[in-house]
């Protein structure tokens, strides 16, 4: 009889922590969404196909905290194209040409290549993750980095791609 009671209440405890963390978890994913709309996007053509297309997958905020380039941008929109975002042909371009327009890289800060992360290598120099994680390797093994010359020994990285933003390079 005492395995009964114990086994009715201890229901009772089960069902009501499970309410307890779908309720939290429910307020937990509108504070995220509210706080995501927090940074307004500027009105212009393109804002709706943006909003859909980086929102599907991430959030928005994130998504447009990096500043790149045109090329950049559409690097990074055939990127998620690749890992499977469904989209007509005139959204990517429309989304490019907000994303570029919107967030261009005139705001990019000159990236420090003896002490940036992997992220900022990726977005400054719109380089791959796994070229950012060679030169970072090549930084830790071989020492700091003197001079434009000295980034183009890091194996498999294009110098012309280092050459066309090598006003964004301090070396320290």
């Amino acid at each position: 009889m005492n395995d009964l009671l114990f086994l009715k209440s201890n229901w009772h405890v089960r069902a009501t922590l499970l309410a307890i963390t779908f309720a939290l978890f429910i307020f937990t994913t509108w504070q995220h969404s509210a706080a995501s709309q927090a940074r307004p996007m500027p009105d212009s053509v393109g804002k709706p196909e943006t909003q859909k297309m980086c929102s599907s997958c991430h959030d928005l905020d994130k998504s447009l905290s990096l500043k790149q380039d045109r090329a950049g941008w559409q690097r990074t929109v055939e990127k998620m194209l690749a890992f499977g975002m469904k989209s007509t042909d005139a959204e990517v371009a429309l989304v490019s040409d907000y994303l570029a327009k919107n967030y261009g890289a005139d705001d990019v800060p000159r990236l420090k290549v003896n002490s940036a992360e992997a992220i900022e290598f990726e977005s400054i120099l719109a380089l791959k993750r796994s070229q950012a994680k060679t030169i970072i390797a090549y930084r830790a093994k071989n020492g700091a980095f003197k001079s434009l010359a000295d980034l183009k020994k890091v194996p498999g990285i294009e110098a012309a791609k280092l050459d066309a933003k090598k006003d964004r390079l301090i070396f320290e």
